[in-house]
């Protein structure tokens, strides 16, 4: 059984309205009927109490959204204004955007025994207070705001409401917003392949494999062009494993197509824009972009890079507020985007959109990146909001993912993992050699991600690729904060114990973590000892490695612990993420540089030459014979 908030667009307003409050009091009168199972966090949609909805249409209350097409000139993105009047305003009116328009017509199995079917998906997809924009709102009993869309695959409609988001109260319904082709390509996000001279270009459109063949047209640039072919993906609900992705947090994600550009000159500049043919022979095409290829495994040439963690995504426009994220994430959106002519490559290692159940809020998390994913590769690690959920094979039993349970960060953005589903890979850039591991799942001794750790720290040539540096989630080395602090192991338990030989053997420089929102630096630290005094500047001999926590990338910060260990170098309460830079094969800059300004809080230097790494260390000696 579906239901509809209204029929058609093409009707007389009059009609529409007259139509739309018959169906939604059969909309609501089911509401009322169910409870759906949320999932907790941090997501600020998961405030909305959409279960307790209540129908309390007003014939005098109104709202107009205006323009009605979006996108006429190829554009992802526009505004809208929307225009509403209520005559028992109230300081908790707000207004949600729903898309699909017809927000009522998907249902919800049932999951916990406890809901009366038919179960209704109707989580918007933001929102805004009716009188973010309007001091006077309560007083007038009419208002106006401005709210951003972006391309989604489908059509908008906004709806009034009284009662605050835990008791909200429907008032009306307005007319339908478009875009132009919702079914566009768009949101391209490029990561490096397997192979240090192949690039990757995934993005997403609405239009599946009977519909449309993908492609990407490319070449270098200025020079001829070449197609090559994209592969597409999706799923359905039946892939979430549960609450709220499976129920109000579901959205169609469209299809996701991902194709291959090979055999690239190192450091060439390169055009690309994505293309569909229609089996009907007529073409869709996205806007042009461009990249330069990476450079050949240890290239000696300046490098880039730019490390963070847990940066979320947030609105331009105000809406969805919650717990101060939009300060964090779209300042340090916004400050890559200033420097990005001096950046390579970016590393984003776990907790990525922050969606937790709500699909919608991928697309919207990679509309924010695609200045950047479009232009530099973009690589994601996975964090306890991608995977984890009970009984789904991740190795933490909690419900951070909302449902998710990987598969839509292992669907939205590709690795060149030899198994998607387990998200440790190893990525090379010049003189870099990145070992990414997933804590989601098991890293100690024995197990497979172990034997992979081991394997990517081993096997790197140092004498071509210097510096070597490895990457998770959780903090599987040293962190001050506050929530490891009262467990008593400054660190992810079983962490650091079971990966801190294979450190010192191979001689990581540095280890990066996010998971705790802040910045902190330690000393080049082993076993809880500083085998060095720590320093703006290293020369030398490998010591040890230095860790650093970098989850400050956006979403709301994490205390420290009032207790300081010796090895705590540098901490820091903000917003931040760290940039390298290897000018040659002898010499490293770390720079801790906060988002809200882009300045340089904290910094060191690496100078080492090759002699440096083959020498003895602590507990990083090679065996040796008295034979001559």
């Amino acid at each position: 059984m579906k239901f509809r908030f209204y029929e058609a667009i093409s009707l007389s307003a009059g009609m529409m309205k007259a139509k739309a409050l018959v169906l939604l009091v059969a909309v609501i009168s089911t509401l009322l009927r169910f409870r759906v199972v949320r999932s907790g966090g941090g997501q600020p949609l998961a405030r909305i109490e959409i279960h307790r909805a209540t129908i309390a249409i007003h014939d005098s209350a109104s709202i107009r959204a205006s323009p009605e097409v979006l996108g006429l000139k190829g554009q992802n993105n526009g505004w809208v204004t929307i225009d509403f009047s209520h005559p028992n305003s109230s300081n908790d009116d707000w207004i949600g955007v729903f898309s699909p328009a017809k927000f009522s017509s998907s249902v919800c199995e049932p999951e916990s025994g406890r809901e009366e079917a038919p179960l209704l998906c109707t989580s918007p997809i933001k929102f805004q207070y009716a009188n973010y924009s309007s001091a006077d709102y309560q007083a007038m009993g009419k208002g106006s705001i401005k709210l951003q869309l972006i391309n989604q695959r489908g059509d908008f409609s906004f709806a009034l409401f009284s009662g605050g988001l835990s008791s909200p109260k429907l008032i009306t319904v307005s007319n339908t917003v478009a875009f132009a082709n919702p079914k566009a390509p768009v949101y391209p996000r490029l990561a490096q392949g397997k192979i240090w001279n192949e690039m990757t270009v995934t993005w997403t459109s609405g239009y599946g494999i009977d519909e449309a063949e993908p492609f990407v047209e490319w070449g270098p640039n200025g020079g001829d062009q070449t197609r090559s072919p994209g592969g597409t993906l999706t799923f359905n609900r039946n892939s979430m494993c549960g609450s709220p992705a499976r129920t109000v947090g579901w959205r169609d994600p469209g299809f996701i197509h991902t194709s291959f550009l090979k055999d690239l000159w190192p450091g060439s500049m390169y055009t690309y824009k994505l293309g569909h043919r229609l089996f009907n022979s007529s073409y869709v095409w996205s806007r042009s972009y461009s990249f330069k290829a990476s450079p050949y495994p240890g290239q000696d040439s300046k490098q880039q890079i730019v490390i963070f963690g847990d940066m979320g995504k947030a609105e331009v426009d105000g809406s969805n507020e919650f717990m101060n994220y939009q300060p964090g994430s779209l300042n340090t959106t916004y400050q890559l985007i200033k420097d990005l002519k001096n950046i390579d490559l970016v590393l984003h290692i776990g907790d990525l959109s922050y969606a937790s159940g709500y699909i919608s809020q991928w697309d919207q998390f990679t509309a924010q990146i695609e200045p950047i994913a479009s232009r530099v590769p973009y690589m994601v690690g996975s964090g306890n909001h991608e995977r984890d959920f009970p009984d789904t094979g991740s190795f933490y039993e909690n419900k951070d993912s909302g449902g998710e349970c990987g598969v839509l960060a292992e669907t939205m953005f590709y690795v060149p993992a030899e198994n998607r589903a387990n998200y440790w890979y190893s990525t090379d850039y010049g003189m870099f050699r990145f070992c990414i591991a997933d804590t989601e799942h098991d890293w100690r001794p024995g197990t497979q991600q172990y034997k992979f750790i081991e394997h990517c720290l081993s096997t790197v040539d140092r004498q071509k690729q210097p510096w070597l540096i490895f990457l998770a989630h959780r903090v599987l080395g040293y962190s001050s904060g506050e929530f490891y602090a009262e467990e008593g192991s400054f660190e992810e338990p079983m962490g650091r114990e079971s990966l801190q030989e294979l450190w010192q053997k191979y001689k990581v420089d540095i280890a990066f973590y996010g998971h705790v929102h802040n910045y902190e630096r330690t000393c080049p630290v082993f076993q809880n000892t500083c085998l060095q005094d720590a320093s703006n500047h290293y020369h030398g001999i490998f010591r040890a490695t230095t860790h650093v926590v970098v989850g400050g990338g956006g979403a709301g910060l994490a205390d420290f612990s009032p207790f300081q260990a010796r090895w705590s170098h540098f901490r820091d309460h903000d917003f931040g993420f760290v940039k390298l830079t290897a000018f040659n094969h002898s010499t490293l800059l770390f720079e801790y540089k906060k988002s809200r300004d882009g300045n340089v809080y904290d910094h060191f230097t690496i100078t080492r030459d090759y002699p440096d790494l083959l020498a003895c260390s602590f507990d990083s000696c090679p065996r040796t014979t008295l034979a001559s």
